[in-house]
């Protein structure tokens, strides 16, 4: 498990309980900062003494008071802190739910892992951390659905045709004579297998058959 990590949280209560959850996974080194300017301090430090930190787990918005800070928010600090140390795990850890958001974390960002302030996060936490200390990167259940419902297959008249037809056992080979009794176009074997290809592409499935229970499940067919 990971041995140095570091908190920016500028909410106390959070922060406690950070702190709690990274008792129970025995974290051996953890240190918490409320502000960006001393989360990238200390980063900076802990590098150029050759004891660089494991992980940085960051809120991104930080309550403006009387302590006038250069780094604004999480995404400048997650920015800031790999320019120093490319190699430092992140993981961000905030009430942000806008999906827009948090894809743009990973993508642009290069976070290892979102965990959103909500029911059960202590929890999301723990397992953010064992994917991350394994090298993966972690996504909330929640932001997988998400991505499954983004990506999800808007079906042509044409495509439920030819998964109706599949449903009947026609062979794949034989639906373009079936297509072409119905008026429906394209009908070549190329348009059929060029269709089934994309839905299964894009909903993440392997055959025909899973292709075929998936609009069952649906009430497509």
């Amino acid at each position: 498990m990971f041995k140095k990590v570091l908190i920016a949280e500028d909410h106390e209560s959070t922060n406690i309980s950070i702190q709690k959850t990274l008792q129970d996974l025995e974290i051996p080194d953890a240190r918490y900062v409320y502000y960006c300017d001393d989360a990238l301090s200390r980063i900076q430090v802990a590098v150029r003494e050759g004891d660089p930190y494991d992980l940085l787990i960051t809120d991104l918005s930080f309550e403006e008071d009387h302590h006038k800070q250069k780094i604004a928010d999480g995404k400048e600090l997650v920015q800031a802190a790999r320019a120093l140390q490319p190699d430092l795990k992140v993981i961000v850890f905030s009430a942000e739910s806008r999906d827009s958001i948090i894809d743009e974390l990973y993508k642009i960002y290069g976070i290892n892992g979102y965990v959103r302030k909500a029911r059960r996060d202590a929890q999301s936490l723990k397992d953010a951390f064992q994917a991350i200390y394994r090298n993966k990167i972690y996504y909330s259940s929640d932001f997988k659905q998400a991505i499954r419902e983004k990506n999800s297959h808007e079906f042509s008249t044409l495509d439920l045709a030819i998964v109706s037809y599949l449903s009947q056992g026609v062979r794949q080979k034989s639906i373009p004579d079936y297509l072409q009794e119905k008026s429906i176009r394209p009908s070549s074997l190329s348009s059929v297998e060029k269709r089934l290809n994309l839905m299964k592409d894009v909903l993440g499935l392997t055959n025909n058959e899973q292709l075929v229970v998936y609009c069952r499940d649906k009430g497509l067919i």
